[in-house]
């Protein structure tokens, strides 16, 4: 099968950065669905891989974690789906990717497609609909209120993809009022029509943004980027006995400010429970269906901002750049081959 891969980590500006290749079709495992990739979309994740990781012995590394398309196979222990169902989900970090014609992943990590969506549609949502509801729900525990905070979460880099869905979530499915931090006239509108009740400029000190609002120390910060940059005002603006949550890599992090404040810190990975194989990995399944029930109600809409057209190196290495700008707005999508 046709698939978009790499030989060696390189910049992308390097002509083979990435490549389109021929791979063996993937085989269905015990618990797996074959499934026709019919759309994927890109992740920071995807750049950091590709930059970084090795690809395996006598082959290339077929990355990629967001997919949609038609169920084609099914293990001889699948129960959730069937062949001709179509699904979205954003696979394992350990398995190959879904930058390909077919794919392998585990049924209890796959979600029903919403009906109301095109595939590049539902594409643009796995990924970060599970990280942005386990981060919430399973991290924060946002209906578990914090004593004397305002009831209010400040959610920071408001327009990327985690965060654009984190802002609907929050929205829809809590009683919280949605601070989203945004620094572009663009950004900002965007964030506006994923539905945050307050926007702040995070090139600004966020403890005097905060105070300028007059909501009171909100009880929840989740913060999706720049995490080591805004350390220091998340400590100064959370309430006592808060509950911080992150998703991105900061080469430092100092704790400390957060001690007196008994601030609790949470890591959100969404491959931690399929990659240890974690007891409850069927939450994924259902959080994704719960997810596509929300969006086939109107009560929360795609992230899709771009897509790039059909599946090829130099669309994906088009994809990659942007991502690598940091200056994406919601999800860049591209279509299967």
């Amino acid at each position: 099968m046709r698939a978009i891969g790499y030989e060696h980590p390189l910049p992308i500006s390097d002509p083979q950065a990435l490549i389109e290749t021929d791979v063996a079709d993937p085989v269905a495992g015990d618990h797996d669905l074959i499934v026709e990739i019919k759309a994927i979309s890109v992740n920071p994740v995807d750049v950091k891989i590709r930059a970084s990781r090795p690809a395996p012995e006598g082959g290339p590394a077929v990355i990629g974690w967001d997919a949609a398309g038609i169920v084609r196979e099914t293990g001889k222990d699948v129960t959730l789906f069937r062949p001709g169902d179509r699904v979205y989900y954003a696979g394992a970090i350990d398995r190959p990717g879904t930058n390909a014609q077919f794919h392998a992943v585990d049924e209890r990590i796959v979600g029903k497609m919403p009906e109301t969506l095109s595939f590049a549609e539902a594409a643009a949502l796995p990924l970060t609909a599970i990280t942005a509801y386990e981060a919430l729900f399973d991290r924060l525990q946002v209906a578990n209120p914090v004593a004397g905070a305002a009831n209010a979460i400040l959610i920071i880099g408001g327009a990327g993809g985690v965060a654009s869905i984190a802002i609907q979530l929050a929205r829809q499915l809590t009683d919280l009022q949605v601070i989203a931090t945004a620094s572009r006239p663009e950004t900002e509108d965007w964030v506006r029509r994923m539905g945050a009740h307050h926007v702040i400029n995070h090139r600004n000190p966020l403890s005097e943004e905060i105070a300028a609002l007059g909501t009171g120390a909100p009880g929840f910060v989740f913060s999706t980027n720049g995490s080591d940059h805004h350390a220091g005002e998340i400590a100064k603006l959370i309430a006592p006995q808060g509950r911080l949550a992150l998703i991105d890599d900061p080469a430092q992090f100092d704790i400390m400010p957060f001690k007196l404040k008994a601030v609790s810190a949470h890591w959100e990975t969404m491959f931690t429970r399929s990659l240890y194989g974690t007891p409850d990995m069927i939450e994924q399944h259902r959080l994704l269906n719960a997810v596509a029930d929300l969006v086939d109600d109107g009560k929360i809409t795609t992230t899709l901002r771009e897509n790039l057209g059909r599946m090829t190196a130099e669309t994906m290495k088009n994809a990659h750049a942007r991502i690598e700008s940091g200056s994406t707005i919601g999800k860049i999508v591209l279509d299967g081959f």
